[in-house]
């Protein structure tokens, strides 16, 4: 048995730190690889040669992962989520900037704290933690206005990417509910990666043929660093981390705190690819650190 804290200690907190700050990176990172390689090939390549890793560390640690559980099911439907959330993504990036991307992603804490209660009682928010995602909420709402009608470099409409980060959101919001409400929660972090690594790279490849996304001829030495960065910190390292702390630690409170990782890519957009930084937008991303600290805000004895 696992035990489960109630409030984030100062080591899960490290460890979100930690991975808010690469995965606001990564999104700049993903996007500049898009100049040089498809988005779903980008995506299907990371997620393959990721499971190859995890399947590599499960047998030196000898984690099962076959074993009969009853896990089969909400597993593979929380792989098909968590497999569209990062199609979304990618497809984003194409039409809209890493930050506005990031930002409405960071979506998903509305979607878990609505969800979740309905089916985890010991998730259930007090008055004060609403108030933080509703803060929130209108600050996400308020950077969307912003993007709306406003052309993108590449002729596309920045709504349409933005629609793509929403569907993120929601998609990585309802990935966090079947895990938590199903037997997934009783899983080792390896084995509910393992159920989203491999749907995806069962899938992805799929899904790039269909859309006649072409191999490269070959790969520059920028884009095997990207997707080398990617598989192994990103989808191996950080997304086992991030698994290990929903299975001990409270997700309501685990996502709020995330909404760092929007300001991370805001930084990284402005500095590496001198995305526009927009007072609407900084409003906003004010606003979503606030209803941070108003989650996360721990009650009064």
């Amino acid at each position: 048995m696992h035990s489960r804290r109630s409030h984030l200690d100062p080591l899960a907190i490290g460890l979100l730190v930690a991975c808010c700050v690469f995965w606001g990176m990564q999104q700049v990172l993903v996007k500049v690889t898009l100049t040089e390689i498809a988005p779903v090939l980008q995506l299907a390549i990371r997620f393959v040669c990721a499971t190859v890793l995890l399947v590599g560390w499960c047998r030196w640690r000898r984690i099962p992962l076959m074993a009969h559980d009853g896990s089969l099911w909400p597993g593979l439907l929380a792989g098909s989520l968590f497999c569209g959330e990062f199609a979304c993504i990618y497809l984003g990036l194409q039409h809209t900037s890493a930050s506005r991307l990031t930002l409405f992603l960071y979506s998903a804490p509305f979607w878990v704290a609505l969800l979740l209660p309905l089916r985890v009682k010991s998730e259930r928010l007090r008055a004060l933690q609403w108030v933080g995602l509703g803060v929130a909420f209108v600050s996400v709402g308020l950077a969307l206005k912003d993007g709306l009608q406003t052309a993108g470099a590449d002729g596309h409409w920045v709504w349409l990417g933005d629609a793509f980060g929403i569907g993120a959101g929601v998609l990585w919001g309802l990935t966090t509910v079947v895990i938590r409400s199903t037997r997934i929660a009783s899983l080792s972090a390896e084995k509910m990666l393992f159920y989203q690594m491999g749907v995806s790279s069962c899938v992805l490849p799929v899904l790039a043929w269909w859309m006649g996304e072409s191999w490269p001829e070959a790969f520059s030495p920028f884009v095997q660093w990207s997707i080398a960065v990617q598989t192994v910190v990103g989808a191996f390292v950080s997304y086992l981390v991030w698994m290990w702390l929903l299975r001990h630690y409270p997700a309501t409170r685990l996502n709020a705190f995330v909404f760092l990782t929007p300001i991370c890519a805001l930084i990284s957009g402005a500095v590496w690819l001198g995305e526009p930084v927009t007072p609407t937008l900084l409003v906003a991303l004010t606003g979503v650190a606030l209803g941070i600290v108003l989650v996360n805000r721990p009650p009064k004895a």
